[in-house]
């Protein structure tokens, strides 16, 4: 069973992709904020994270960051942010696999997990 990590400081946002994902099959984890997923993805990492951009303390860009420079790790990491394709480009260069717009089409959100898993 795939395990995916949901990075969300809003815990209702967290909740509602933790219960639709583990309706499709998929082993959840939750992290509230950037330090406590990095202590996560340190101790056992997940196929896939999905990480929220705009977070207090540590933003997702800064996550991804510390999880590709320092934990050294390659595993897929889709973004979820408010923010459209072109400013998500130009604002910063992550090494990220994918995006998702809020709010989120589910069905989108599940086609793209299954790209990535695959």
């Amino acid at each position: 069973m795939k395990r995916i990590l949901i990075v969300d400081d809003i815990v209702d946002n967290s909740d509602l992709l933790q219960t639709f994902l583990e309706g499709e099959g998929y082993q959840t984890d939750v992290a509230n904020c950037g330090a406590i997923a990095l202590e996560k993805i340190a101790e056992e990492s997940p196929d896939l994270v999905l990480l929220d951009v705009m977070m207090p303390g540590m933003s997702g860009y800064e996550v991804v960051e510390q999880i590709r420079q320092h934990l050294k790790l390659s595993m897929p990491i889709m973004l979820v942010t408010g923010n459209d394709q072109h400013t998500l480009i130009g604002e910063v260069r992550v090494e990220a696999e994918d995006f998702i717009r809020k709010p989120i089409d589910f069905d989108h959100l599940l086609n793209r997990i299954q790209i990535l898993l695959n």
